[in-house]
């Protein structure tokens, strides 16, 4: 049976999940956990949960662009995290505890980077 590229891609591109939301647990619980803990149930009237949150689990834009410039007392990783590490944390925070979200890939984070405005940025390494 043939597979044509798109239906190819599509599948290469749901194997790419599970890999890098393992990637990116321990990115999370590095850069992430301490306040939004390490269940992703946040500290109530601190820091949002990231568990069960439509912001974390819709369009992806926000969350990259929240991970890239900061927000309230959350810091900006644009200068500490290349565009596939955030890729790798977001997609992690987008299927973990129940989250139902679609992978982010770095070239989405590599769009909006360019499109943020900001302290200089950290640009992509291939790992």
């Amino acid at each position: 049976m043939r597979l044509t590229i798109p239906l190819l891609a599509a599948a290469l591109g749901l194997c790419a999940a599970p890999a890098f939301a393992a990637d990116g647990k321990q990115l999370y619980l590095d850069n992430c956990a301490a306040c939004h803990q390490p269940t992703g149930k946040g500290i109530d009237g601190a820091f949002p949960a990231l568990a069960a949150s439509k912001v974390v689990q819709g369009d992806p834009k926000e969350p990259i662009i929240r991970v890239l410039k900061g927000r309230g007392g959350m810091p900006a990783f644009s200068t500490e995290l290349t565009d596939l590490e955030i890729a790798k944390v977001l997609t992690y925070a987008r299927v973990t505890w129940g989250n139902k979200g679609k992978p982010v890939q770095p070239t989405q984070v590599t769009a909006l980077r360019v499109g943020a405005k900001g302290p200089t940025v950290k640009p992509a390494l291939a790992h």
